[in-house]
């Protein structure tokens, strides 16, 4: 089997689906791997590398298509819909294309990869399950991004995170509070507390309070009642619009006291929602940085601005895009590993088998044999449910 990795072609994407370090596990499968040239550039992947670990460097996008079997992709056409239209006509039927995809808001596009005869593989929809783990590129990405969303306020607060005794006087910590306790949130607490500041953080689930003090924050504690704040899959879920009036006017003094604010909630398929309003944002001193890692979906603040940063009041809302992508080394070397794992559990003595018993293939597994199979993109797209 042949493995093609093209380049990344949405604006600013720097990372790459596979990286050279991978390649031996790869060949175990019985898998050669087919690169464009220059694919890994941006992530600091030269050709020659590939080229010593055993690939073979192709001159062109359309040589990669054309022979490959399997295409991996950190964003697929779903996920690059201006730039990623030309795939389309590369693709050919009994192909299988693997990557993020963004498939519940991307439902029109699965249907046109459905209409080459691809079988497509969103990665996004990776099951939170035990054994997925080391596939769940959503959770590979979200360290990344709240890693770098500390640094973002670091960079832009006026002040200094740790607590400093210096001749000239006591420097007192940085105030930190984030919001949402998922992987992205856990991350930007311990990226915080290594820089010294003091960190408070809040999340719907009160089951994550435990999580959240391990990393060295203090766990907001709030009498909401979230009822069931997960999907069976353990994405999170949308709690309706009186929840979030309620949390925002309990989170509000929280947030007025703090120096640096990271929100991290996300709804999967849906609009982020907005848990910190304008108003909000007046409460807070002069010189204090918001970091809205959930921008992309619309944004957790109310001034939030996709890839820009608004003052208001003097307080900086930052709305950072593509956050993993400018940290594109390590991030390529995370979606690598989750793609090679992916494949490691479906390639068996050299050959794709695609086995819908197993829970991991048939949940990302969107189209096939030129129809949409993935039940939730059926639904969205007002097709009759498929066969079992």
């Amino acid at each position: 089997m042949i493995l093609g990795i093209p380049t990344e072609t949405y604006p600013g994407e720097n990372r790459v689906a596979i990286v050279p370090a991978v390649l031996p596990m790869l060949k175990k499968l019985g898998i050669d791997v087919l690169v464009q040239s220059h694919a890994g550039a941006a992530a600091g992947y030269p050709d020659e590398v590939y080229r010593d670990k055993g690939a073979e460097v192709a001159g062109s996008r359309d040589d990669v298509f054309a022979r490959a079997d399997i295409v991996a992709q950190v964003r697929a056409y779903g996920a690059n819909l201006e730039q990623g239209g030309g795939d389309l006509e590369r693709m050919r039927r009994g192909q299988v294309v693997i990557g993020t995809f963004e498939p519940l808001t991307s439902v029109e596009a699965a249907r046109e990869v459905a209409a080459r005869g691809v079988a497509l593989f969103a990665l996004e929809l990776i099951p939170r399950i035990t054994r997925a783990q080391s596939m769940d590129v959503l959770s590979s990405m979200a360290t990344i991004a709240g890693y770098k969303a500390v640094l973002l306020a670091a960079d832009q607060l006026p002040k200094m995170f740790p607590m400093m005794m210096t001749a000239a006087g006591t420097i007192t910590p940085a105030k930190v509070f984030v919001i949402g306790a998922g992987v992205a949130g856990l991350q930007a607490i311990s990226t915080s507390r290594r820089l010294g500041a003091v960190v408070q953080a809040y999340d719907v689930r009160a089951a994550v309070k435990e999580q959240v003090l391990s990393v060295g924050a203090k766990f907001v504690e709030m009498e909401l009642d979230a009822g069931e704040s997960e999907t069976e899959g353990g994405y999170a879920k949308a709690l309706g619009e009186e929840f979030y009036k309620k949390q925002r006017e309990l989170m509000g003094r929280v947030i007025a006291e703090s120096d640096v604010v990271i929100t991290t909630a996300a709804v999967p398929g849906k609009k982020a929602p907005v848990l910190i309003t304008r108003q909000m944002v007046e409460l807070m001193a002069p010189g204090s940085v918001i970091v809205d890692l959930a921008a992309e979906r619309g944004g957790n603040c109310e001034s939030t601005r996709a890839g820009d940063v608004v003052t208001e009041k003097g307080v900086k809302i930052i709305g950072p895009i593509n956050l993993p992508a400018d940290v594109p080394f390590h991030a390529s070397q995370m979606f690598s590993k989750n793609v090679t794992t992916f494949l490691q559990n479906m390639v068996k003595e050299g050959k794709l088998e695609m086995n819908l018993e197993d829970e991991i293939v048939r949940e990302t597994l969107v189209t096939r044999d030129g129809d949409v199979v993935h039940p939730g993109i059926r639904e969205a797209l007002g097709l009759a449910s498929a066969p079992a």
